[in-house]
């Protein structure tokens, strides 16, 4: 049995494959384009895409490999996929989150939840979140989840605070 080398997460995009994938790779650091495919004539009549407009968009997020596809209006984003990213400072979880939702949409956001431009959903969400909240102490671990449920983006102070 051949071995799994790969997972490469595929985004279905109407037709802002190339724009997100710039997007996201100006956000995370070693992040780039690393190919960009484009239609030809060949399969017009199901992809109703100009020659040379751009089909797919590999690229990587600090490493991670993703795909971009132009792939019309058929499919959207929807909440039931989101990428974590796993913060260790509070500069971090402001990076990620002042930048993931900037013209996103401010009504999707929840306890580190956000949804971008795009419609994609992320989770930015620092380390320290899951070690206060799976503190056996349950006293301290539900002040925490209790603080958690009353912010938008992620505040590691007020977390501690609750906890303490």
């Amino acid at each position: 049995m051949a071995t799994l080398r790969t997972i490469t997460p595929c985004l279905w995009f109407d037709s802002q494959a190339e724009e997100a994938a710039q997007f996201y790779s100006g956000i995370f650091p070693h992040s780039k384009i690393t190919n960009i495919s484009r239609y030809g004539e060949a399969g017009y009549e199901f992809h109703k895409k100009p020659a040379g407009t751009v089909m797919a968009v590999a690229f990587e997020l600090d490493g991670q490999s993703f795909t971009a596809l132009n792939g019309g209006p058929t499919f959207t984003f929807n909440e039931a996929i989101s990428f974590q990213i796993d913060c260790h400072s509070q500069e971090e979880v402001d990076h990620y989150w002042e930048r993931l939702s900037e013209d996103g949409d401010e009504n999707a956001q929840q306890c580190g939840w956000l949804k971008d431009k795009y419609g994609l959903s992320w989770q930015v969400v620092p380390g320290v979140l899951m070690e206060l909240l799976n503190d056996p102490d349950t006293k301290k671990s539900q002040r925490v989840m209790q603080a958690m449920l009353q912010m938008k983006k992620i505040n590691i102070a007020e977390l501690q605070r609750a906890y303490s």
